[in-house]
């Protein structure tokens, strides 16, 4: 079995960059990827965008061109999927990595489909696909959506939106704005001052006039077939009406993943433990890249702040050779 210099777990933007860095620097490389090339922003909502614009989510000095002043979802996709058409990565689609071992010096890697032998792994795996649940009677019912990509499906229903960040603020102006009728629970006291700055206004004044309904410092409590009960800043239960919840309480990255695979996690946000100057872990050779560094802490890293990642590892690796 060919032993590879590096396998790369995850092709999101950050997992693509790792690759291109070992490509340009002759390293014999993998990525294994669970769904399609950037995964994480296919699932993204239809009409998203970026907080910042296209220049700072190049990757590799490739020019990121969009007409649009902050790139949506599609320009995204066009452009990381370009890349790796152009730039013929190696990468395994749809195959699941399992296991992570390593043996003496080198690293097992048993996949859904396959195993490889590689001498340094990087897990830029990010978090999208674990929501954060609010582990609540009812959490399970098929009304209640962890995801959400369009308004469509919505139009005319009695929908309550758990959260205040980018995606709750997006999915209650949308929605609503498709003849929805828009709750919000809320657990803090105002609209999250992350919200993109060009939609603030917008949420805040539609809570003002009434078109929204918001209860802030609120918590949900229970979810049934048609109703929800939560809780107000007084501790009075509520039970409204309800015919859908969207539970963007957001994303945590697969703890049981990266201490299966001996990471030490650390504190309160169960930090996973690396290197800052390498992004080595307390596993020699195993590195962390992308947004998957912050644990529970997810507004930390993003593609913009975590491009650096790459070279960052792939210069650690040439060193040690």
């Amino acid at each position: 079995m060919e032993i590879l210099d590096l396998l790369i777990i995850g092709a999101g933007p950050i997992g693509l960059n790792c690759a291109l860095e070992a490509k340009k620097n002759n390293l014999t490389y993998l990525i294994v990827e669970k769904g399609t090339i950037v995964n994480s922003l296919y699932h993204y909502p239809l009409y998203m965008r970026f907080f910042s614009t296209a220049e700072k989510l190049e990757i590799a000095e490739i020019p990121f061109i969009t007409t649009a002043p902050k790139p949506g979802r599609q320009d995204a996709l066009e452009y990381y999927q370009g890349i790796a058409r152009q730039k013929d990565l190696s990468i395994n689609l749809y195959e699941k990595v399992l296991n992570v071992r390593k043996n003496e010096e080198i690293f097992e890697v048993e996949t859904s489909k396959s195993r490889y032998s590689a001498k340094n792994v990087i897990i830029s795996t990010g978090f999208y696909d674990h929501p954060n649940t609010m582990n609540i009677p009812g959490e399970n019912l098929e009304k209640v959506k962890h995801y959400y990509t369009e308004p469509y499906p919505f139009a005319q229903q009695k929908i309550v939106v758990v959260g205040s960040s980018n995606s709750a603020v997006d999915a209650a102006l949308e929605t609503y704005r498709k003849g929805a009728e828009v709750t919000m629970i809320i657990r803090h006291s105002e609209i999250s001052k992350s919200v993109k700055y060009w939609v603030k206004p917008d949420i805040e004044n539609r809570i003002l006039e009434g078109s929204i309904k918001a209860h802030f410092n609120a918590e949900l409590t229970e979810i049934k077939e048609n109703t929800v009960i939560f809780k107000d800043e007084k501790g009075e239960l509520h039970e409204i009406e309800n015919d859908f919840v969207l539970a963007m309480t957001g994303y945590l990255p697969d703890f049981d993943f990266l201490r299966n695979t001996g990471i030490r996690l650390e504190g309160d946000f169960l930090n996973p433990y690396y290197n800052p100057e390498t992004m080595e872990t307390n596993i020699p050779n195993l590195y962390l890249a992308g947004v998957v560094c912050g644990g529970k802490d997810t507004h930390l890293w993003f593609i913009e702040n975590s491009r650096i990642h790459a070279k960052q590892i792939i210069k650690d690796i040439l060193d040690k050779a």
